[in-house]
């Protein structure tokens, strides 16, 4: 079941990690938006591929391996790639790298203590919930619109972005804080 819609989707986004930053460190005009919009497609596949799992079938233990190692991948590296190209000085340059610390440290932190409950055979109790779906849908969209750059139609995309992203980082926190209180009768519990 390596080879099916959904682990493709998967492998694809995993593909594009490593060209975003080429495309984001190209020196044309272009590149910016380059990066900024095949982020958008391969976050797009993140929905494509659990929906196309679920609907004909084809969930399998490689995909639900890949999906969240191919999420936080890209989110990593589109984080770094923002805060290594945030001028320092600028009044936003400290809210870009706050952002980044709360959303990679958040996804860290919740990492583990989903494999820690999956020990105790309770990972249900942290299993991702509606709040965690709009932060994800919040972060991605933000992300691609920062590393787009560009004004377009008018609008200054980059800001909106950084909006966007920084009210993720908050749902972040909250969707992080919800998961640890699920968590904590476990892991305050006597051995």
């Amino acid at each position: 079941m390596a080879w099916n819609l959904p682990n493709i989707l998967t492998w694809l986004r995993i593909l594009a990690v490593p060209v975003v930053p080429v495309l984001f460190y190209l020196p044309f005009h272009w590149s910016d938006p380059a990066a900024g919009l095949l982020f958008a497609a391969a976050s797009i596949t993140d929905s494509l591929d659990g929906y196309f799992a679920r609907r004909m079938g084809l969930t399998s233990r490689l995909g639900a391996f890949l999906d969240p190692v191919a999420d936080k991948l890209i989110v990593a590296v589109a984080l770094v790639l923002l805060v290594s190209k945030a001028p320092p000085g600028r009044e936003w340059h400290w809210v870009i790298v706050m952002a980044a610390c709360v959303i990679i440290g958040r996804e860290i932190a919740v990492s583990a203590l989903r494999e820690w409950m999956a020990e105790l055979g309770q990972r249900t109790k942290v299993a991702v919930s509606q709040l965690g779906k709009y932060k994800t849908i919040l972060q991605m969209v933000g992300l691609s619109m920062m590393l787009y750059r560009y004004p377009l139609f008018g609008l200054d995309v980059f800001f909106i972005g950084l909006v966007l992203t920084v009210v993720a980082a908050v749902l972040t926190l909250w969707s992080m804080i919800s998961y640890l209180r699920a968590a904590w009768p476990f892991l305050t519990a006597p051995e």
